[in-house]
């Protein structure tokens, strides 16, 4: 290797691991959850209340600022197992019964 080659490999590697601290600890909180089912908003609320949905399907949760999915009658539970979220972009989606839970 040479010199001109260990230093565009060092520049990427910075680039990359400051876009990985943004990723981890950046991003801006979100204000609101917007909770959809077969493509139609459901609910539109804010993340700073707390409150139980029940959509017959998935119980959704939100608390202390974070969204999460505490039950869920689908097989693979993998909206249950999803971690909370609560900043702008953040999803959880539960495919079999078509739910789409977004931070915006």
């Amino acid at each position: 290797m040479k010199k001109g080659d260990i230093i565009i490999i060092s520049i990427i590697l910075a680039i990359a691991f400051i876009s990985g601290l943004f990723f981890l600890f950046g991003g801006s909180k979100g204000q609101k959850v917007v909770i959809s089912q077969n493509n139609k908003t459901l609910y539109e609320i804010s993340l700073h209340e707390e409150k139980k949905i029940n959509l017959k399907t998935n119980l959704i949760i939100i608390k202390n600022g974070k969204v999460y999915v505490e039950e869920a009658n689908c097989a693979n539970q993998i909206c249950v197992n999803h971690k909370p979220i609560s900043k702008k972009g953040e999803t959880i989606a539960c495919l079999p019964n078509k739910v789409l839970i977004e931070i915006k």
